[in-house]
């Protein structure tokens, strides 16, 4: 099948400017680095937005220009729009707020999520000029640089699942160091602390129930000595090492009643159906470490009841068996 060049060119440079987003981060002693991803990373969004509109509105180039009303030769202005240009005389293309509002005029909505973790990141870019501290929003920004990777690359492969990702890097260096419990209060200006206060409202309005698309990804890293790689934080892979976890970590790592699995099947599938083919699903899952966990009253009693909880892993897996809605 032939591929459409303007669409082709505008998605392989969405994957270019979030890879040099994401390179220009992870240089050990780089200045501008958040302002530069935030400013690269929407570039790469944009260029995204724009390929699958073009691509969803038969490839006609006037979808992603802004238009106006041409005008008469009395210069009244008539109802024919055409593109308006630039002071290069080529036409202006859609920003990415006009992007999303496109996309949704061709029944193509985005996550909640997704769309308030962009428009804190146009927050960044915008105010740049004023972040005169950037120590001060390091861990706040990567927590959103994380959110901004996970929903891109989780975006791009449904609408791009051709699209191979495994040549690529998606990844921030974690800032192991920074501690966003320290501020300064003398250098702290008033533009961060606004900043600061936007962010944390968007982040307080995410919708839990989204399991796909973030706001923000915290970052919680914290040192233990010790002779083992016990302590040692990781994600599940199924080529990985095996971990250990302590109790106290299961509600993050668990946070799913079976209730909550089946509540959100009902929402997320559209053939979903708690019926027998779905008890065998959860009982494979259940014997799976992977994505469940056996939660004792009493962890030092053997014949203590339990509960199971299961983490957000378990929606990979019932992808596989169910249609996302």
């Amino acid at each position: 099948m032939k591929i459409n060049k303007t669409y082709q060119s505008l998605l392989d440079k969405s994957i270019s400017s979030m890879l040099s987003a994401i390179e220009i981060y992870n240089k050990p002693d780089f200045k501008y680095r958040e302002e530069t991803f935030a400013i690269l990373s929407i570039n790469s969004w944009e260029l995204l937005f724009k390929a699958q509109i073009l691509k969803n509105s038969k490839y006609k180039m006037n979808s992603i220009y802004v238009l106006e009303n041409k005008k008469k030769v009395n210069g009244e202005k008539s109802k024919i729009l055409q593109p308006k240009l630039n002071r290069a005389k080529n036409p202006m293309t859609i920003n990415l707020a006009d992007s999303i509002f496109r996309l949704r005029k061709l029944n193509i909505n985005l996550s909640l999520n997704l769309v308030k973790s962009l428009f804190a990141l146009i927050e960044l870019r915008d105010n740049a000029i004023h972040f005169h501290n950037d120590a001060v929003i390091q861990k706040e920004i990567q927590e959103l640089g994380f959110a901004c990777i996970k929903n891109y690359i989780e975006l791009l492969k449904n609408w791009e699942p051709k699209v191979n990702l495994n040549s690529y890097n998606f990844y921030l260096i974690p800032l192991a160091y920074i501690d966003s419990k320290i501020e300064v209060q003398s250098v702290l200006t008033d533009e961060v602390k606004n900043y600061l206060n936007y962010l944390k409202k968007k982040v307080t309005e995410t919708d839990d129930s989204d399991v796909d698309y973030s706001v923000a990804i915290g970052i919680d890293i914290t040192f233990k000595k010790n002779t083992t790689l016990d302590g040692i934080g990781m994600r599940y892979d199924e080529n990985g090492v095996a971990i250990k976890l302590s109790e106290e970590d299961i509600t993050k790592k668990y946070p799913l009643t079976y209730k909550d699995v089946t509540t959100k099947c009902q929402s997320r599938y559209i053939n979903f159906k708690q019926n027998k083919d779905f008890n065998k699903i959860m009982k494979h899952i259940k014997s799976d470490k992977n994505y469940s966990h056996n939660r004792k009253l009493d962890p030092n009693n053997p014949k203590s009841q339990a509960k199971t909880f299961f983490n957000t892993n378990i929606w990979k897996k019932l992808d596989e068996s169910y249609k996302k809605n």
